[in-house]
């Protein structure tokens, strides 16, 4: 009985973190976002998930291909997503790995317009806005992103 208690309970604390990511972009307090959102929504919740699993996550939730998502909709897909732990974080050695790959000559950094220009044309391309986000949580020295520094930057905010 404790166990179900306990697992309600968590639940309901899914739920809640799930309501108040929604909230941020829920401009109108009307209980809907724009299906453009979903992706930065399911992003800030320490989901990673692919560009197809974002849009077949839509197909699941948008409301009659309208361009709108209801809260009553996203809340127990999300909450099953993150129940069941769909799309986890990427673990620091794998982008510690993948950042070693770029970096040809193991100098422990890259420019920005090379980061750019990676993230743009290799694999599944990010954003200009994606891109844009992520070097601002970069801290530069001598115009150079030292990725170790990144990393550990970037994980710990998705754990937090």
């Amino acid at each position: 009985m404790a166990d179900a208690k306990k697992s309600a309970e968590s639940v309901s604390a899914v739920e809640q973190k799930i309501t108040a990511a929604f909230k941020v972009f829920d401009y109108d307090s009307s209980n809907k976002v724009d299906v453009r959102e979903i992706g930065t929504i399911i992003y800030s919740l320490g989901c990673c998930p692919t560009q197809a699993d974002i849009h077949k996550f839509i197909a699941e939730v948008e409301e009659e291909h309208s361009g709108v998502v209801f809260l009553e909709k996203f809340l127990p897909a999300m909450t099953k997503v993150l129940l069941e732990n769909k799309f986890p974080p990427i673990p620091k050695s794998t982008i510690l790995q993948a950042f070693k790959v770029l970096d040809k000559d193991q100098k422990g950094y890259l420019k920005p317009e090379e980061l750019k220009k990676l993230l743009m044309e290799e694999g599944e391309p990010f954003t200009q806005q994606e891109i844009e986000e992520m070097l601002a949580h970069t801290d530069r020295e001598d115009n150079l992103i030292y990725y170790p520094k990144l990393i550990n930057k970037l994980t710990s905010d998705l754990t937090q």
